[in-house]
C-alpha cells in the first residue's frame, strides 16, 4: 500500500511540476475541477447531464489550459525539453489529447450520419433527444479512452502503474480542487506563471 500512495503521489507531483506553470491553466483546471465534482454527483442522477458537464465545460477548459497557455518551450526549473516530458508522459500526452479532443468532436457528426449507431441507442426526434445521445456516446468514450491507457500502461511499463493512473485522473477532480483554488485570485492579481512551483521544484 506504502508503495502504490508513493507512486501516486510521484504521478500527481510529476503531473503538477511538468503542466501547470500558467495561472491561467492552473484557473482554468480549478474551473474544470468544480465541474467535474459535480458531475460526480449528477452521473448517479442523469449520467447524461453528467457527461455534457464533464466534456462541454469540465474537459473543454481543462484541455484548453494545457493547448492554449502552458508554456511550451525548455523548462528551466525542471532542466526538460517539452519533447522530453511529452515522452515521459504517463497519461495522455497532448498528442493522445488532441486525438482524443478530435473523436469527442466526430461523435455528433456520427450520430447525424447514423441516428441509430447501428441499432445501439433510440433515435433522435428533436434536439434535446439528440443531445443526451450524444452525452452518452462521450460517457462510453470517457469510460473507453480511461479502460485503453490503462491496458496501454499494463503492457508498456506495469500493472501498478496503470491503476495508480486511473486512480490518479478518477481523483484529479477533487486533488485540482484543493491544489488550484487559489489560482484565480493569483490570476486577478496579474500572477501568470506559478513562482511557488518554480521554487518547490528547484528543492
Amino acid at each position: 500500500m506504502n508503495g502504490f500512495r508513493e507512486a501516486l503521489h510521484e504521478q500527481r507531483w510529476d503531473d503538477h511540476r511538468y503542466y501547470h506553470h500558467s495561472i491561467v491553466n492552473q484557473s482554468l483546471h480549478f474551473v474544470s475541477a468544480s465541474t467535474f465534482l459535480v458531475a460526480y454527483v449528477v452521473l448517479f442522477f442523469d449520467p447524461a447531464i453528467a457527461s455534457l458537464l464533464g466534456w462541454l465545460v469540465a474537459m473543454t477548459t481543462r484541455q484548453s489550459g494545457h493547448f492554449f497557455f502552458e508554456p511550451k518551450g525548455y523548462d528551466h526549473v525542471n532542466k526538460a525539453t517539452h519533447e522530453y516530458k511529452e515522452e515521459v508522459k504517463v497519461g495522455y500526452n497532448l498528442f493522445r489529447k488532441w486525438v482524443l479532443m478530435g473523436i469527442w468532436a466526430a461523435c455528433p457528426v456520427v450520430l447525424l450520419l447514423q441516428p441509430e449507431l447501428f441499432g445501439l441507442l433510440t433515435p433522435h426526434d428533436g434536439f434535446i433527444s439528440f443531445a443526451r445521445n450524444v452525452a452518452m456516446m462521450w460517457l462510453v468514450l470517457a469510460g473507453s479512452a480511461l479502460l485503453f491507457r490503462v491496458l496501454q500502461l499494463f503492457i508498456q511499463r506495469d500493472v501498478q502503474t496503470g491503476v495508480v493512473w486511473a486512480v490518479k485522473i478518477l481523483t484529479d477532480p477533487i486533488s485540482d480542487f484543493r491544489l488550484y483554488c487559489r489560482a484565480p485570485g493569483k490570476l486577478m492579481r496579474g500572477v501568470r506563471i506559478d513562482s511557488e512551483l518554480q521554487e518547490a521544484a528547484r528543492h
